[in-house]
């Protein structure tokens, strides 16, 4: 399958562009602010984060050369087994995810997992036959951690041989990790996702009028 720290709070992946096409114009939102936390990230590695990732990452690797139809359905099992669905998902919200209705939420979550999961099957098919490997890793705080992962064995020149490939790791307080963010060459997927539902919120009026027309673009988005 795919960072310093990104711009996420501490409590806490569009379907018609991938993050390498669209990493220029997003640069103001993820990696400007990435490189600028760089300056005061902690240098040092966390081993548990960095076993976790290389796990998921080899069970990936196991079926990247299959038929599209065949990795798609794998990723999902991924995404269901290792991303934290309701808590990324909440995040994207930003200062709208306390506006919805209770019967907005429960609308919202299953339409975004629906949403999230096709996103990572598209940004994950653009390296389909790669195989990554785990690098290094930056530990923000003890329930923060970043791992990064590059393309195995590639060669100068390559086609994304120098793209970093990143994960933000979330530990709870009981010590279960969970993915909750994934980046390449530090445009962050929950951050672009962020910036394009909170601006149809209140592009709409904000509130719950607001979170209806997101509702609706999910819907649209995912077919449903």
């Amino acid at each position: 399958m795919s960072l310093n720290k990104p711009p996420h709070e501490d409590s806490a992946m569009k379907l018609t562009a991938t993050p390498l096409t669209r990493r220029r114009a997003l640069a103001y939102s993820g990696a400007g602010l990435v490189a600028l936390a760089a300056m005061t990230a902690p240098a040092r590695a966390n081993d548990e984060a960095e076993t976790y990732v290389a796990a998921i990452l080899e069970e990936a690797n196991a079926f990247s050369d299959e038929d599209e139809p065949t990795r798609f359905a794998k990723i999902e099992i991924l995404v269901d087994r290792h991303v934290d669905m309701r808590r990324v998902g909440r995040f994207v919200l930003g200062q709208y995810a306390r506006r919805m209705t209770p019967a907005q939420e429960t609308q919202y979550q299953p339409l975004f997992r629906r949403y999230a999961t096709q996103v990572y099957q598209k940004v994950l098919s653009e390296y389909g036959g790669q195989k990554l490997e785990v690098t290094d890793s930056v530990v923000r705080s003890p329930r923060d951690i970043i791992v990064n992962s590059r393309i195995k064995d590639a060669r100068p020149g390559e086609r994304f041989a120098e793209v970093t490939f990143s994960w933000r790791v979330y530990v709870s307080r009981d010590g279960e990790m969970s993915v909750f963010d994934a980046a390449a060459d530090g445009v962050w997927l929950a951050i672009e996702q962020r910036g394009q539902f909170t601006s149809i919120i209140a592009n709409n009026g904000g509130g719950e009028a607001g979170v209806e027309a997101l509702l609706a673009d999910l819907r649209e988005k995912v077919g449903a």
